[in-house]
């Protein structure tokens, strides 16, 4: 089977990440390594043992002499723009790491420029890998029907320091996007409208708000409510969150950690309905995170099947994040319909 070339940009701690799932699967191997510090670029190829790759500040120049097949952006997200843009400019497909872009207006942008390279451009919303978020979509299509009513909970006293203490929204603009994105991945729903409120407790460590309350209308009638605090302590959540999902025959909810489980209605009648307890199928297994982004990403580019997380869909849960906030500084319903349409 063909091996494919890489290209990685950026070689923080994230990127070392990426580096090391490319390097442990068999289909990909990095051809180089782009940093505006070089020292950083050479640092983490030696890390891994890649001592004859290419190592520099420059991706055009990367991309010329290294002649790879796909780009990795793993850069900070006010820089995947002219990444993505680069990469795609001269016949690259790329995979980066989300938020797709730091405006909407650099994202469709990022949307246009895949159209006219024909060339697939693919998000890692990598939690979409994990195999118990995969059964609780399969619980909820068998057990429960299509859900009129979504919920999230996330709580989690998160102590980084550095750049997230200094956001204006460090919850709704560094984290969200994974429980958006989620609700998105287990309805099969699209964003329609939202209304936000963020606050900032007095207690927090955060400059910004780091607590949010969010009502989304999703297409389909669906009303998804997303509830969050990074600076929760005690009691912390999954970083996944807790999920419940009610539909028309049953509910199923999610701790985040174990199998997902549901009460179906086997019999009407009296108050309470008959209900049977259905406890998910996980398939442990299954490559997670990092490397099920990587492997679906390569698959798209042998067979041209659509991967998660690509652009033209991928958008729509960054437009979640971005109304999100829109709404909480506006104080006002947003409405996302046509928030994601490219130029």
């Amino acid at each position: 089977m063909r091996t494919y070339r890489a290209v990685i940009v950026g070689a923080g701690g994230m990127g070392r990440a990426w580096g090391r799932n490319l390097v442990e699967y068999d289909r990909t191997e990095i051809a180089g390594w782009v940093d505006l510090r070089p020292e950083a670029a050479a640092d983490a190829a030696r890390e891994l043992g890649l001592m004859d790759i290419h190592t520099g500040p420059d991706l055009a120049g990367a991309i010329r002499q290294c002649a790879p097949d796909f780009v990795v952006d793993v850069t900070v997200p006010e820089a995947h723009r002219d990444v993505t843009l680069t990469a795609l400019g001269l016949g690259l497909p790329v995979i980066g790491e989300k938020p797709m872009a730091h405006s909407m207006e650099a994202a469709r942008e990022m949307v246009a420029a895949s159209e006219r390279s024909g060339k697939l451009y693919m998000v890692s919303q990598s939690r979409r890998y994990d195999p118990r978020l995969q059964a609780f979509r399969s619980l909820i299509d068998e057990a429960t029907g299509p859900p009129g009513i979504l919920n999230s909970d996330f709580y989690i006293g998160a102590h980084f320091g550095g750049f997230r203490d200094e956001m204006d929204s460090p919850l709704v603009l560094d984290m969200a996007i994974h429980t958006f994105d989620a609700a998105r991945y287990l309805t099969g729903a699209d964003p329609v409208a939202v209304y936000c409120e963020e606050s900032n407790p007095s207690w927090s460590w955060y400059r910004g708000d780091a607590s949010a309350v969010a009502i989304f209308e999703m297409s389909g009638g669906l009303r998804y409510t997303y509830r969050g605090c990074w600076c929760a302590e005690g009691r912390r959540t999954s970083w996944d969150s807790e999920w419940r999902a009610v539909g028309p025959r049953g509910s199923a909810v999610w701790d985040g950690h174990h199998a997902p489980v549901a009460e179906k209605v086997v019999a009407v009648g009296g108050f309470h309905s008959d209900v049977e307890e259905v406890t998910a199928a996980v398939d442990a297994g299954a490559p997670m995170g990092i490397s099920g982004s990587i492997r679906d990403f390569i698959d798209a580019l042998e067979t041209g099947r659509t991967p998660m997380g690509e652009c033209h869909d991928n958008i729509k849960s960054l437009a979640m994040v971005f109304g999100a906030i829109e709404s909480s500084r506006s104080g006002s319903r947003v409405a996302l319909g046509r928030a994601a349409a490219t130029p």
